[in-house]
């Protein structure tokens, strides 16, 4: 691949430049405490999970120009451009442009990837809209501009594009395979994305099915997002589970676009967006299953970088959403109204597996058993419907991963991507 037209002619790679491929894994909403929850079910407070896996840790500085507590839009600028970026922006700066990058240039490292003919891909379990992913490849005045950043997703030129938002893709009223299509301006971008040479596939198994060189591929797996963003008492209510069981797991999606990509130099981008909404819904359930399939597309990532150890695998968050915390459970009376009125002595709202009708706890979580034998009784409390800015790690294996240490700042992601990609720090044009 030549340059990417408007960005110029491609820049050479330093000839001793040692260079690989890069993974960044983003769980969105998800700190410590979310993993310490998941941890604790998945492989009881002794064991260890895929996260655990990953041996450089740094604590994550996660601030945006105007805010402490950046969206994620916000969140997606920073860590794509490598500058701060304002609350409101999704691939833009204070003047509605996509910033300038250290380099100088106007563009994201995934643009300055593509520009050096380095094969890209955006993987998302919720809508394909989802900044975490998608302001990498797209620049819009407005978060919920969900025509612009389809129509920008598609033109841009991804090798692998997997998520959800159907209906960002279809014109008002057009049935398609998850429902009907909201699109007022007319256009159907999966003929446009098919005219463009991209193989459009729906299901898990017609993913599947893709051979390894299968050029282009779209994969539009949900009318929004491929999980339900409910509490828990409206799943009840409507008889929904957390996630849609037809549509792929985060693992599935990233096991087939790392062999898509896989056997040329490349930049991924997953994000596990469900661990975000969910957390924001205050719902523990929900969650914790999230948490579960990122953490098996972490282990998806990790036994690639095992064989693959050229390639860089970071994983953090931009925010904590609903900053819960875990409380385990000794049975001592000051408990009692703690499971009975689900919420502590501060107000703050307390979750369990099951919640009675009425109000309270009916059933708390049970870790899987430590190195005892002995499994452990828990609740999570709530402190927020919002994202917090607390207790966020940035983790990393594989190639540069040991520049993951002390703090690490979210525009330090940017140039680490950049020094893995093209061998040497990004320097002003």
């Amino acid at each position: 691949m030549g340059s990417v037209a408007g960005y110029g002619a491609p820049h050479p790679f330093p000839p001793e430049a040692k260079t690989g491929s890069v993974i960044f894994y983003h769980v969105d909403g998800t700190g410590v405490a979310h993993w310490q929850m998941a941890r604790m079910v998945l492989a009881g407070p002794d064991g260890e999970i895929n996260w655990d896996r990953l041996p450089h840790t740094a604590v994550y500085r996660g601030h945006a120009e105007d805010v402490l507590t950046p969206s994620s839009n916000a969140g997606a600028t920073m860590h794509a451009y490598g500058v701060k970026a304002p609350h409101r922006a999704f691939g833009t700066d204070a003047e509605g442009q996509p910033p300038l990058a250290p380099t100088g240039q106007r563009r994201s490292i995934m643009q300055e990837a593509q520009a050096r003919g380095i094969a890209v891909g955006l993987v998302n379990s919720g809508s394909a809209t989802e900044p975490g992913t998608a302001v990498f490849a797209t620049s819009v005045a407005e978060r919920d501009a969900g025509e612009e950043i389809v129509s920008q997703l598609v033109a841009s030129g991804a090798e692998v594009l997997f998520g959800g938002g159907e209906k960002w893709f279809l014109p008002a009223g057009m049935e398609g395979r998850h429902g009907k299509g909201e699109r007022q301006d007319g256009r159907n971008l999966v003929q446009e994305a098919e005219a463009a040479g991209y193989r459009v596939v729906y299901t898990r198994e017609e993913m599947f099915a893709l051979p390894a060189e299968g050029g282009k591929v779209l994969g539009i797996f949900a009318w929004e997002d491929t999980f339900n963003d409910e509490t828990e008492e409206v799943l009840a209510e409507k008889g929904l589970e957390p996630y849609d069981a037809a549509a792929p797991t985060l693992a599935e999606m990233t096991e087939v676009a790392l062999r898509l990509l896989g056997g040329r130099q490349f930049l991924l981008v997953v994000e596990e967006e469900g661990t975000d909404n969910f957390g924001n819904c205050n719902n523990a359930t929900g969650t914790l299953e999230a948490l579960r399939r990122a953490d098996e597309g972490l282990g998806v990532a990790l036994d690639y970088v095992e064989k693959h150890p050229d390639t860089l695998l970071l994983t953090c968050a931009d925010s904590e959403a609903g900053a819960p915390d875990v409380v385990g459970l000794r049975g001592a009376n000051y408990e009692k109204p703690l499971l009975e009125e689900g919420r502590d002595s501060n107000g703050a709202p307390v979750d369990g597996a099951e919640r009675r009708p009425e109000g309270g706890v009916a059933q708390p979580f049970v870790s899987a058993p430590d190195r005892a034998g002995k499994a452990h009784e828990f609740v999570v409390v709530w402190a927020t419907r919002m994202d917090a800015s607390g207790g966020i790690v940035a983790r990393a294996a594989g190639l540069n991963a040991d520049q993951v240490r002390g703090t690490f700042d979210n525009t330090a992601v940017y140039p680490l991507f950049y020094e893995t990609l093209f061998g040497a720090a990004p320097v002003t044009e």
